[in-house]
């Protein structure tokens, strides 16, 4: 016991004296605050003596680095930084032009500045591909190499993307002397082995495999039915090639259907009837079936009555055809317009009806002429178009809008056919464009969920529209007073906003009970404004009562979605659907 003591004594007199010689104190606490027995160390022979100045300094350095804020352009960090330290806001002066403390340039995203935080797809190939290769690879921080760091220092640390030039060259030398050999050698080799189709022997002596030596080109002579199949082939190709050739459209084509374009007294055929009156002021929701017009390959995307007379009805088809139809008469197709080569996604008419326009999935919006058929006019940004319109003024009607994919709203002046406007402030694709205010403003509804309302020929935003529950709406139309939007949502629901200037939403009128969650279904009213009518994801066409919000009617109309609808101008109790099972049907 009392050998131990003096050990113990011995050890702290050691302790006791850097603090006499002026070194870091922090260094020599070992004993604890409390009363404790002091504790057993090591004896000095078997511990060596350690330098605690540069401990304390390195210790202390740390300490200090980590107090610092990351510098944000830092693409290395020597030390492992806290939570908070990654964190913390940025350091520094705030831009003065920005918004959010991020500069518009830098902006990548609408929220703000996203930067790609993953390895370039490229260079983690040429690392892998070197690694596989050679046996070496740089690790991502670009800072050091794993691997056979011998072949690394060989090779001067190249990857596999980055062979010198003379080296390339000295290969394909090399390769070419190699095979060359191959081809002058003889093999001798026993039966048995040659007779083996798994050795690189039998593949050299047989030539049957491109990849023993160098391939004899062997010509096989074609069949009669091959020969005739590869020049169709060949035909068909040259002919799409001249067609796409200098980016040239598809070919406009247009069909007549009917008996004749004239009658006897010389009035054309898209010429409306001298007995189509309005029969009263009262509309009536249909009860039954009256026609069905069915002449579509693929599913009708949209349909439009001829203006103010109705007595044709034009559909847009998916099978990139569009058709006009006899409402009246014979209830036959009268015309099949041809000239987009995707599916055509909206249609409109101009005032008179003696013109209408397309808008396809090709990307291009085409100006026909209703009766000849012709393409007068073909406009394409590069983009898809969604929408489009003309000026409902007669004395604009050669301006045309077109709500664009690229989150544009283009609008043309197709006399010159120059780009005189573009309204570029939706986040998303623009669906609609509804005229108001007896036609000086006009609104329109994006993917980005949100409704904005623009002055005529002015690209500034004059009422923007946007709400946290607020969905997309696709599908918009205008009450017959002009004091009411409709506005169908994709939540299941149509909403609709004054049109006056504050254009705010109407929380009294609300109709619901239909599933349109994904669709684009248009929405109408009726033209007394006492109906509002839209189709369904289920095939359904709905009625409901204007002052009521409730619902009428539903009438199933088609197998799938019922995504059109439209109300006959004259005959008021008579409605038009489209769905996407091709038919068009008269109620």
């Amino acid at each position: 016991m009392d050998l131990l003591q003096k050990y113990g004594d011995e050890q702290e007199d050691e302790l006791d004296e850097p603090e006499d010689q002026g070194q870091n104190p922090s260094t020599t606490a070992v004993e604890s605050p409390d009363s404790s027995p002091p504790r057993l160390l090591q004896s000095k022979s078997s511990a060596p003596k350690v330098d605690d100045t540069t401990l304390a300094l390195t210790v202390a350095q740390a300490r200090q680095t980590q107090s610092r804020p990351i510098d944000p352009t830092q693409h290395v960090v020597s030390y492992n930084p806290t939570y908070d330290q990654l964190w913390a806001p940025i350091y520094g002066p705030a831009h003065p032009y920005a918004k959010d403390g991020i500069a518009q340039g830098m902006r990548n995203h609408k929220l703000g500045f996203v930067e790609d935080a993953s390895i370039d797809s490229f260079v983690f190939d040429e690392q892998y591909n070197t690694f596989h290769k050679y046996g070496y690879a740089a690790d991502p921080s670009g800072n050091n190499y794993i691997g056979d760091l011998d072949v690394l220092q060989k090779n001067d640390g190249i990857s596999v993307y980055n062979i010198p030039q003379h080296e390339q060259k000295k290969r394909k030398l090399e390769k070419k002397k190699e095979s060359d050999e191959n081809d002058d050698m003889s093999v001798d080799v026993d039966h048995e082995e040659v007779d083996n189709p798994a050795t690189d022997t039998w593949l050299m002596k047989n030539r049957k495999s491109p990849w023993a030596g160098k391939k004899e080109e062997v010509q096989t002579e074609l069949t009669e039915e091959q020969k005739k199949y590869a020049e169709e082939y060949a035909k068909k190709k040259e002919e799409k090639g001249n067609a796409g050739e200098k980016g040239e459209p598809v070919v406009d084509k247009t069909t007549f259907h009917g008996k004749e374009e004239r009658d006897y007294q010389g009035r054309s055929w898209i010429a409306p009837p001298k007995d189509a009156k309005a029969a009263n002021d009262h509309c009536y929701i249909p009860k039954r079936l009256v026609h069905t017009w069915s002449g579509h390959t693929k599913g009708v995307s949209a349909i439009r009555f001829f203006p103010k007379h109705g007595h044709l009805i034009l559909s847009a088809g998916m099978d990139t055809k569009v058709k006009i139809w006899d409402v009246f008469n014979s209830g036959k197709c009268m015309r099949t317009y041809m000239g987009h080569s995707k599916a055509v996604r909206d249609i409109s008419f101009c005032n008179d009806g003696t013109k209408f326009l397309t808008a396809g999935y090709d990307k291009n919006i085409k100006y026909w002429d209703t009766e000849t058929g012709q393409v007068i006019r073909t406009f394409s940004t590069g983009k898809i178009p969604y929408v489009v319109k003309l000026n409902p003024d007669d004395d604009k009607q050669n301006i045309l809008l077109a709500g664009m994919s690229d989150k544009k709203i283009v609008q043309w002046d197709m006399n010159t056919k120059e780009i005189t406007q573009e309204y570029d402030q939706h986040l998303g694709a623009v669906n609609t464009i509804t005229f108001v205010d007896n036609n000086r403003r006009f609104v329109t509804s994006s993917d980005d969920k949100s409704l904005r309302v623009w002055e005529f020929g002015i690209p500034v935003v004059i009422k923007y529209i946007s709400e946290p529950h607020m969905h997309s709406m696709p599908s918009i139309s205008l009450h017959p007073n002009s004091n009411w939007l409709a506005a169908q949502s994709l939540d299941n629901q149509i909403l609709i906003y004054s049109t006056r200037e504050r254009f705010q939403l109407n929380k009294k009128k609300r109709f619901a009970g239909h599933i349109v969650a994904g669709y684009a279904c248009q929405v109408n009213f009726s033209p007394d404004g006492r109906f509002v009518m839209s189709g369904d994801g289920e095939g359904k066409c709905w009625f409901w009562d204007w002052k009521s919000c409730k619902v009428f009617r539903t009438l199933k109309c088609h197998e799938g979605v019922c995504i059109g609808c439209e109300w006959h101008p004259l005959e008021q109790s008579k409605v038009a659907t489209c769905g996407w099972d091709g038919l068009i049907k008269y109620w």
